[in-house]
């Protein structure tokens, strides 16, 4: 059952338009949703927004903005020097800072280094 708290279709509570989790109305999409179409805001204002309660967050409500589907621009094309810094950023996140090699995978921020570099005084005790 959705929450009645949250739905404040003419935006007098909350200052925008607001609608509970799944009862946006048709013409208006999330970024994801428009991304997935192809489309991005394009410099609109942000049209309404979802609320939700969630217990990922500290003040339990988590809000999602919604733009209007009729007003979206394409995405902008990949140039190959987005493309190019793209992958530099990528390759970045990949190599280790303590033993300088590509992992093959993102090195998480949690460690800092490498799994192997992580393990490796562990592994030495």
């Amino acid at each position: 059952m959705p929450e009645p708290r949250f739905w404040d279709p003419d935006g007098t509570k909350y200052g925008i338009p607001t609608y509970p989790w799944r009862l946006a109305p048709d013409g208006l999409a999330t970024r994801a949703q428009l991304r997935a179409r192809g489309l991005r805001p394009g410099g609109q204002e942000i049209a309404a927004q979802i609320l939700w309660r969630s217990r990922r967050t500290h003040g339990g409500i988590r809000a999602a903005y919604l733009y209007r589907i009729d007003q979206a621009k394409p995405v902008r094309p990949m140039t190959p020097a987005k493309r190019t810094a793209l992958a530099k950023a990528n390759a970045a996140r990949r190599t280790c800072p303590a033993c300088g090699r590509d992992a093959g995978y993102t090195i998480p921020t949690s460690l800092g280094t490498c799994v192997t570099c992580a393990d490796a005084p562990q592994l030495a005790a």
